[in-house]
């Protein structure tokens, strides 16, 4: 099974804090759909044949789309790949696109599952992210998802937002939990270099929280998930029983995607390719018909780096079988080898054959990740 991605690379209004490829101008949007029908045509054959499992539109801000549009873009993908019965399909939207018009309209595409970007329920936390939505809208969102008939329903948080308390933190997932979702996602924020988050911070207009308030802001992350019977499947990412992102999960179990869109992501098992972080470029390319992009082959070193980084922030972990059948031998007793401090440390356990993040250990994931990767 495979999974498409679709970016939609609009944004109404630029948060501070993203470095995704994005343009505040909608002027373009009826082309920019035009070229990704076209794209599906010149992608027909990269995912081989695979039954699609998954469809996802991120972004960017996917709710500038409406119902009309969804469905074309679906419609053409249905006409070129063959998407099963119980496809996950998914759509991001910004609190302040939802109305009681707008999710009614969604609910009547095949869209099953809603992922709202609310980062935080706090008004002066989205003042400082500069997102377009109030605690207010939020929680409509939510409620309005809901109402239309919407059973599967993601919201995004963010902490380590300069000047967040733990006891705010506290509350913006007592509030999350209140709004009896299925799934959460709640990232630390990362300052990008170039973001006007950034800037602020060279500035001194503004200061990131130190590292001891970090850590405690994702230890009280990990209590209140499991209070809550919140499945921790992957660092970020929590969930009810049953209600895991199959789409972002296939991504960690390097499964197969199409990525549509300008600055989307591909890979198909042997290479992972690229197109062109440019709208303009990105639809005058597909009137010419062709596709700018770019390409890696992946060599098993990679691969097997590849593999390291996204399966040990899951539940699941490093499979040391995997590792054998998939590489050799000498993959597994190399990633064994260097797992050993590691687990005379107690950052990782070994369960089941597969190497799995600690709690102490997801609070210096990437670093433990890095111990395990292979080297020149």
């Amino acid at each position: 099974m495979a999974g498409i991605y679709i970016h939609i690379p609009f944004c109404k209004q630029l948060c501070f804090y993203c470095d995704f490829y994005k343009s505040n101008s909608l002027k373009e949007k009826p082309q920019f759909i035009k070229a990704l029908k076209h794209e599906i045509e010149l992608q027909k054959n990269y995912l081989e044949g695979e039954k699609i499992e998954t469809i996802y539109f991120g972004g960017g801000t996917p709710s500038v789309l409406n119902g009309k549009e969804i469905n074309s873009l679906l419609k053409k993908l249905s006409e070129i790949h063959e998407i099963t019965d119980n496809a996950e399909i998914t759509l991001e939207v910004n609190p302040d696109d939802i109305d009681k018009d707008y999710v009614c309209e969604i609910k009547t595409t095949p869209v099953n599952r809603i992922s709202i970007g609310i980062q935080s329920f706090f008004d002066e936390d989205l003042l400082l992210l500069n997102r377009r939505h109030n605690k207010r809208q939020a929680i409509n969102a939510v409620k309005l998802s809901q109402s239309a008939g919407f059973s599967n329903i993601s919201i995004d948080l963010i902490y380590g937002i300069p000047g967040m308390s733990v006891e705010n933190w506290i509350k913006n997932l007592k509030q999350a939990f209140e709004l009896n979702v299925q799934h959460i996602s709640a990232y630390f924020l990362t300052i990008e270099p170039g973001t006007v988050m950034a800037q602020l911070i060279e500035k001194g207009e503004i200061t990131p929280l130190e590292e001891e308030e970090n850590v405690e802001q994702y230890n009280v992350l990990l209590e209140q998930m499991a209070q809550n019977q919140f499945i921790p499947y992957e660092i970020s990412n929590f969930c009810k029983e049953g209600y895991f992102s199959k789409h972002n999960t296939n991504y960690w179990k390097q499964e197969k995607y199409l990525g549509l869109g300008s600055s989307a992501h591909s890979y198909n098992g042997h290479s992972r390719q690229w197109n062109i972080a440019d709208n303009d470029k990105y639809i005058q390319s597909l009137k010419a018909d062709s596709l700018v992009f770019e390409r890696e082959i992946l060599d098993p070193k990679r691969k097997y780096n590849d593999y390291i980084l996204t399966s040990l922030r899951t539940m699941w972990g490093v499979d040391l079988k995997y590792l054998e059948e998939e590489f050799s031998k000498e993959a597994r007793d190399y990633c064994v080898s260097l797992a050993k401090r590691l687990l005379e440390y107690g950052m990782i356990d070994i369960k089941n054959e597969s190497l799995i993040l600690t709690k102490q250990g997801k609070f210096i994931a990437d670093n433990i990740i890095s111990e395990l990767l292979m080297t020149d």
